[in-house]
């Protein structure tokens, strides 16, 4: 069974600059949750909960998931507050009591919560899958977000783990799985 994990897709994420490739994103995304439920793998959604008055305030429009995500009742939501969706959450005992072949992750942004979430998600023991093109940001004043994409990618793709990590496209992904089907 895999897992995946989808972070902060929020509506405060439209606040500020544009996201790169966000329309696709939300695509991939949705292709990649129907995938992990059709193997009658969990999707586990991360919410961050902003504080008061910020973009992301608890129970405000930008705390709600970007409509466009198909959700389901039996996905699990996990709440977190700062960029470590692991910090102050039951996030690593839910995935002890599921115990996964394999967590694949995708969200925004790339370059804080995504990035802690790989981080963490390998720390915690987990094999990881890191959607290549299954994360986005805006430009940032110093890079743009291709590039800060790239760096990730080719970061994450560099880590020591006691475990594997992979970063792979989502249609490389998906074509597994209809290649598995066929069998």
């Amino acid at each position: 069974m895999d897992v995946i994990i989808v972070v902060d897709m929020q509506v405060g994420m439209l606040d500020d600059a544009p996201k790169y490739d966000l329309p696709g994103l939300v695509d991939r995304i949705n292709a990649l949750t129907a995938m992990v439920r059709a193997e009658d793998g969990k999707v586990i959604w991360i919410r961050h909960c902003g504080r008061a008055g910020d973009g992301f305030e608890r129970n405000s429009a930008g705390w709600d998931f970007l409509p466009e995500l198909i959700r389901r009742h039996d996905d699990i939501v996990v709440e977190k507050s700062l960029n470590d969706p692991y910090v102050g959450t039951d996030l690593k005992r839910i995935l002890d009591e599921l115990a996964p072949r394999r967590v694949l992750i995708a969200g925004w942004a790339t370059d804080f919560c995504v990035d802690a979430t790989v981080r963490s998600t390998v720390s915690c023991d987990q094999d990881v899958v890191v959607v290549s093109d299954g994360h986005t940001l805006s430009d940032r004043p110093h890079l743009d977000a291709p590039a800060v994409i790239a760096h990730h990618n080719w970061v994450w793709s560099n880590l020591i783990t006691n475990r594997s990590l992979s970063v792979r496209p989502a249609n490389e992904l998906l074509a597994a799985r209809a290649g598995m089907a066929k069998t």
